[in-house]
């Protein structure tokens, strides 16, 4: 396998405007347009159902996970298996790499916020250059190329150059990543659903409607979030959710370097400089958060569970929080609006918040 940094230009004759991404390894040097003689142990012939026609230029965007390699699909890994140019992002775990082909060719195209990175049109280029040059070509990225991985412009590059595309989905670090610190992204005892938001528009990006999300009582996943975590909060809290939200956040999920930090929507920012948190890191916001084991543990507070799920919904309420963390019963919803609730949500089993009510009481 050749691993080659595009962004030093080595061995990419004609395209040029890459840059070299942070982290990114720069491999030999030696390897270009040609392939490898050395075909022993190919292990990435005869596996899979890629067409044996190979006259149709197609690239694979594969999605790599969230950093596990165990939790790779099985078609993403046949297509890895198969290919002989692979297109990398900085954030896919290299141990990924090892199912490639010994032939293979590894260009790093890095991307990476704060970071100098390959231009988006750069890669395009590059893709299209080589499913016109008869190679297999798999586009591979971290979690899921559809989830603020730009998957719908490349493939709308790919599609007006004529080139067929294919798009295997992979796990989404906004659901792998509060599963990973025991958070359920939806529980119907406390949210409706769950919404993925940037907290990085770029140049040509669409802000997110903080006060809108804040009333919404979404559990709310932020991407590219972590510089920008004190601006979110203040928008949030000015949208209406309470300062005692539960939040996490959660750097390097599924890696060994996996780290995270339970707070409260107040706190998010300071907590985020008081633990020097890196990214890759996702903010979750929700009365979810403190239905995980963690919750308990990191931020010291007692609340029930079924008072948890009433915080968020206190808040155009004035509703308060007392220093231990117990709800201000006196702020509770009437019955008029409890029925209200229930008519919006399906009703749930009613000895589950008792059963985890109880298990938060243990001592």
């Amino acid at each position: 396998m050749n691993s080659i940094d595009v962004g030093t230009g080595t061995g990419i004759a004609g395209i040029r405007g890459g840059a070299r991404g942070c982290g990114c390894v720069t491999g030999s040097t030696g390897a270009s347009r040609g392939h490898s003689n050395d075909n022993d142990n190919d292990h990435g012939s005869g596996h899979g159902d890629v067409p044996s026609d190979r006259a149709a230029p197609t690239v694979s965007l594969v999605g790599a996970g969230p950093g596990d390699p165990e939790l790779l699909t099985v078609k993403a890994l046949k297509r890895l298996q198969q290919a002989e140019v692979v297109l990398t992002d900085d954030l896919v775990d290299a141990r990924l790499l090892a199912c490639l082909p010994r032939s293979a060719r590894v260009l790093r195209v890095g991307k990476r916020g704060g970071c100098v990175s390959t231009e988006q049109r750069f890669i395009h280029d590059l893709m299209i250059r080589e499913a016109r040059a008869g190679a297999r070509v798999v586009r591979l990225k971290g979690g899921d190329p559809f989830v603020f991985g730009r998957g719908g412009e490349e493939v709308d590059a790919l599609r007006e150059a004529g080139i067929e595309v294919e798009v295997i989905n992979g796990l989404s670090a906004g659901l792998a990543a509060p599963a990973a610190v025991g958070v359920p992204v939806t529980d119907r005892r406390c949210t409706p659903g769950v919404a993925f938001v940037t907290g990085h528009n770029g140049e040509h990006g669409i802000a997110p409607d903080w006060a809108a999300l804040a009333r919404s009582r979404l559990t709310l996943v932020v991407y590219m979030g972590l510089a920008r975590a004190a601006s979110i909060a203040r928008a949030l809290r000015a949208g209406g959710l309470i300062g005692a939200t539960p939040a996490v956040v959660v750097s390097a999920a599924h890696t060994p370097r996996q780290r995270e930090s339970f707070t409260t929507l107040a706190d998010l920012a300071a907590t985020i400089g008081r633990d020097a948190l890196p990214s890759p890191a996702l903010l979750v916001i929700g009365e979810v958060v403190a239905l995980s084991p963690r919750w308990r543990e990191d931020v010291g507070l007692s609340v029930l569970a079924e008072d948890r799920c009433e915080l968020g919904r206190r808040g155009d309420r004035g509703g308060r929080v007392d220093h231990a963390g117990h709800a201000d019963r006196a702020d509770r919803a009437d019955q008029a609006d409890q029925a209200d609730q229930a008519d919006r949500m399906e009703a749930p089993d009613a000895t589950a918040p008792s059963r985890l009510a109880a298990t938060f009481q243990a001592a």
